[in-house]
């Protein structure tokens, strides 16, 4: 089969494979069809009818004006003339309008691709590409190379350029290729990337892509520890004690106190006992008590008169005795 008899490549397509473009996911044809989809889009873009028409490889429709036209030619005039005069106008008319059709069509597609991207079809197609770390590596140290998602700091078009979230360290950074930085954030958008850690809570962030590939996947009747529906293990692996850059002056660290000590490091501290971010059972622990408190109020003050007394004999019954620790 000749090369000539191959189907044409689609816009989308062909948007995707642009430089630059390698963090966009093709959208599915049936989700932009979906009017549902669209809600709200057609006041954002300039165009809008054309732009559609252009992301679908549509053939633009006759305007009436064109009919008019048309109606109002000489009868005597040739059909080649008529014709060959028809396709010099459309042509004017495309040249003029395309610049302007095709930036509404990228804007259009990727308010589209904010929305497809937190769907079921397309937040599968986002994970293949993380899997196989198509979207880059954590520039931070500590962090081993930790796998990034694409992220918007807004969901407005034109507020700020697309940015590097890692889930490691819990902080977003500019793409290190220039040629990323002039995506919009906006077609990522604020919720992609903590939707993709709730959708998908059994990955383990702290691999790199070639380790993932190349290890094999745990026993489905493995248990492994949770904390509020996520593992244990994926709660900032990049952050905690030795995750945590410690200035140093020949080999003393340098104060918190100090005019240039690390003022700020509490930020990316992590509690060596996890559980205790864990909210739900912490929460119904609390819960559990009160209700003991609610149904027997003595046996809780008689438990507290007994803890006193108990530290009036540890003291000697002096209350001004202390222990060797201060209490």
């Amino acid at each position: 089969m000749s090369s000539s008899s191959a189907s044409p490549e689609s816009w989308i397509t062909s948007f995707c494979s642009l430089l630059g473009h390698e963090y966009f996911a093709e959208v599915s044809e049936d989700f932009i069809e979906d009017d549902f989809n669209l809600t709200g889009l057609q006041g954002q873009v300039p165009m809008y009818k054309e732009a559609l028409e252009m992301i679908l490889d549509v053939e633009p429709e006759d305007t009436e004006e064109e009919e008019d036209d048309d109606d109002d030619e000489d009868p005597d005039e040739s059909l080649e003339s008529a014709a060959r005069r028809l396709s010099e106008r459309r042509q004017n008319r495309m040249t003029s309008d395309l610049s302007v059709i095709e930036s509404s069509a990228e804007l259009l597609y990727g308010l589209i691709h904010q929305r497809y991207i937190c769907s079921r079809a397309g937040i599968q197609q986002m994970s293949e590409k993380y899997e196989l770390s198509h979207f880059g590596n954590c520039p931070r140290t500590n962090c081993d190379h930790a796998r990034t998602l694409p992220v918007g700091l807004s969901d407005v078009p034109g507020d700020d350029t697309v940015k590097l979230f890692c889930p490691s360290c819990l902080d977003v950074y500019v793409p290190p290729n220039s040629r990323f930085q002039t995506v919009d954030g906006a077609f990522f958008g604020r919720t992609f990337g903590s939707l993709f850690l709730m959708t998908f809570p059994d990955y383990d962030l702290s691999k790199k892509a070639t380790e993932v590939l190349s290890s094999s996947r745990a026993a489905d009747g493995e248990e492994k520890p949770m904390v509020n529906g996520m593992l244990a293990h994926n709660l900032a692996p990049g952050l905690g004690k030795g995750k945590v850059y410690e200035p140093r002056i020949y080999g003393f660290r340098v104060s918190e106190r100090a005019r240039s000590g690390p003022r700020m490091q509490w930020l990316r501290s992590r509690p060596d006992n996890v559980q205790v971010l864990n909210t739900a059972l912490n929460y119904g622990d609390e819960d559990m008590e009160d209700n003991d408190a609610a149904v027997n109020p003595q046996k809780v003050r008689r438990a507290g008169q007994l803890k006193g007394a108990g530290a009036r004999r540890k003291n000697d019954g002096s209350p001004m005795s202390v222990d060797q620790s201060g209490l």
